[in-house]
């Protein structure tokens, strides 16, 4: 009985896996320095946040008014504040706060933002005109002068600072949105999609949502930062968090009068919110050049 061999070419790939979009960008990012840096950077505020209460002994709402701005030692790494605070455990405390506010903030302005962009660009008309005018005056305010517009109607606390950085937020992802389903929706594959009677929100969250991610992942991280900074700068007015709750913004705030008597107040809270800005416009900027095909040779 004959034998039946099998030849193979040699140049032939074994087990390699399937490139795809997603995949290659992951292999870009992981090759960005300054990307892994900045994860690095947003990893650690992320793990302090989480074991906050393992990190210190002490509470961030009381304070012994005998130890009052005390400069950094062995006993109180960053000092203690004008209340006899340890500045430590605020700016260690402070870090959950800022991080979910930023988080969450962007994450409301994503859903709702991408929900209009997505009703405006693909069915226009009188839609995308209402839709698209309401953006416009909301653009034509500065975006700090409207979040406090906003607290001030809704009354200081940092939960309405969050609804308001949502809010001042919206119109950002929701051109980004409009715009990319204007052009999507012109494609050959969202036409013959039509052709085959495949109804309008199959083809939005089939289609549409999918191929408009990237640009909504790179501006949500770097709204983030953004929103950090929004969310620091209410607090730093008096419209964001209240005392006693360590918020960044408010902690500059309530120090500024001792910057020359005790900068440590000043200088750690400030270190912390530069420092996670910083995280989090470096993984942007890196997500950007990973997500772009016009980056790539």
């Amino acid at each position: 009985m004959a034998e039946t061999t099998v030849q193979t070419t040699p140049n032939t790939p074994v087990n390699e896996p399937v490139s795809s979009p997603w995949r290659d960008a992951w292999k870009a990012l992981s090759k960005n320095k300054l990307a892994i840096v900045g994860f690095i950077i947003i990893l650690f505020f992320i793990m302090v946040a989480i074991f906050a209460p393992l990190l210190t002994e002490y509470p961030y709402d009381e304070g012994n008014l005998l130890d009052k701005n005390k400069p950094p030692s062995s006993e109180h790494w960053f000092g203690t504040d004008y209340n006899g605070r340890d500045v430590f455990t605020r700016v260690v405390f402070g870090a959950r706060i800022s991080l979910w506010v930023g988080t969450f903030s962007v994450l409301g302005s994503i859903i709702v933002g991408t929900a209009l962009g997505l009703i405006s660009g693909y069915y226009g008309r009188w839609i995308d005109m209402l839709i698209s005018r309401i953006f416009d005056v909301m653009l034509a305010f500065p975006s700090i002068l409207l979040a406090i517009a906003i607290v001030a109607i809704l009354g200081p606390s940092l939960q309405n600072a969050l609804i308001a950085i949502s809010i001042i937020n919206v119109p950002t992802f929701g051109r980004l949105v409009r715009s990319k389903v204007l052009s999507l929706k012109e494609e050959e594959f969202i036409m013959a999609a039509r052709a085959m009677g495949m109804k309008d929100s199959r083809i939005i969250m089939n289609h549409i949502l999918p191929n408009s991610l990237a640009p909504i992942i790179v501006t949500g991280t770097l709204g983030i930062a953004t929103a950090i900074i929004e969310a620091a700068a209410l607090g730093f007015l008096g419209l964001g968090a209240q005392a006693p709750e360590p918020e960044w913004g408010k902690m500059l705030a309530d120090s500024r009068q001792y910057i020359q008597k005790a900068p440590w107040n000043l200088i750690f809270p400030g270190a912390s919110i530069m420092l996670t800005v910083l995280g989090f416009n470096l993984i942007g900027d890196g997500l950007r050049d990973a997500l772009d095909p016009r980056m790539k040779n």
